[in-house]
């Protein structure tokens, strides 16, 4: 059992510069976790005593305003680690809820264990600590677009994103609303801008498969020129609908 989750660990970019003995302590202690869709991992709050690889499935990070309503953080495909960071807090507590998207698989790692075994080897401190920038750095591009970028700009860029490499089609693979949610636009918002994008011939849309027929006018949506008049658009303006 433990020699199958070596091999599953090593797959994720946080573990694979441990050693094998590291890897077999890590192991020693991991637990699988099997949730089905809709079911909660955690809840904001709770004492946050693991951290997670998913191995299948598609999970969400959200947060719960005080009236009750749902913003989603983040969703966490196959293979990523999260919620590792809270391991160098003292007492620490998940600051999002954590629930399954789609049926998936998760390994829990033991954070205390893993910061113990942190402090016996600074390389592999320095090597964490350099994955935890880089994400950090993505935060950070991540709070630029939210708060500086039009609705339509942050709909275009994720597509343009998402869009594989020597490929024109993309699939969204979670539900427009769950999207909607994760780039701070409401969902009727979002229905608008992909309407608008069809009806400009950029995309075509055929349930949760998107066509993009004309990259370079995704691209300048994405980056907010409007093609009408030609003016870079206000990361300020609301969406003109």
């Amino acid at each position: 059992m433990n020699e199958t989750l070596i091999k599953e660990l090593r797959q994720a970019y946080l573990f694979v510069h441990l050693s094998a003995d590291q890897l077999a302590r890590v192991a020693a202690k991991a637990r699988r976790i099997q949730l089905a869709e809709g079911k909660v991992l955690f809840s904001q709050g709770d004492p946050a005593d693991r951290f997670f690889l998913l191995n299948k499935g598609r999970l969400k990070l959200f947060r719960l305003s005080s009236d009750g309503n749902e913003k989603i953080i983040e969703i966490i495909n196959e293979g990523n680690t999260f919620a590792e960071a809270l391991m160098f807090l003292e007492r620490a507590r998940y600051p999002v809820g954590c629930a399954a998207l789609t049926a998936s698989e998760l390994i829990a790692i033991d954070t205390r264990d893993f910061n113990d075994m942190l402090r016996g080897s600074v390389d592999t401190c320095l090597l964490l600590l350099g994955e935890l920038s880089q994400r950090l750095r993505g935060l950070i591009s991540e709070i630029d677009r939210l708060s500086l970028q039009s609705a339509t700009c942050r709909v275009a860029g994720y597509l343009l994103n998402r869009l594989p490499d020597g490929s024109e089609q993309l699939v969204l693979e979670v539900p427009k609303g769950v999207l909607a949610s994760r780039l701070s636009v409401k969902p009727e918002t979002f229905s608008r801008i992909i309407k608008h994008l069809s009806e400009s011939g950029i995309l075509s849309v055929h349930g949760g498969m998107v066509r993009v027929n004309d990259r370079d006018a995704l691209r300048r949506e994405a980056e907010g020129y409007d093609a009408a008049s030609g003016y870079v658009e206000s990361p300020f303006r609301p969406h003109r609908g």
